[in-house]
């Protein structure tokens, strides 16, 4: 199972800057990778880890800002199309074995 946020928070002021910049930060203490700029990912062995890590990000989410939180099997995961131009590339394997810290 895999966990995807997306999000699009403010940025014009500095407060509101500091504020995306933590939420970004906190995802990622929280094991979650920038899958691309405003999306991010983690992997996660069951659906009861993964409800965890989106109490987790309910728990941090900004006062203001537009947050998505989607969980997807391995198996559509892997069916994700990924470009670099016109260029296409595989996407993302699930990690063989979980790594403790």
């Amino acid at each position: 199972m895999w966990v995807l946020v997306l999000f699009d928070l403010p940025v014009r002021t500095k407060s509101e800057r500091k504020r995306a910049t933590g939420f970004r930060k906190a995802l990622l203490e929280d094991g979650f990778t920038m899958m691309q700029y405003s999306v991010y990912m983690r992997p996660c062995p069951s659906d009861e880890n993964a409800e965890t890590h989106r109490r987790r990000i309910r728990a941090i989410l900004p006062v203001r800002g537009a947050v998505r939180i989607i969980s997807i099997t391995d198996r559509q995961f892997s069916k994700i199309l990924c470009f670099n131009g016109k260029s296409r590339e595989s996407a993302e394997a699930m990690p063989s074995q979980l790594e403790f810290f």
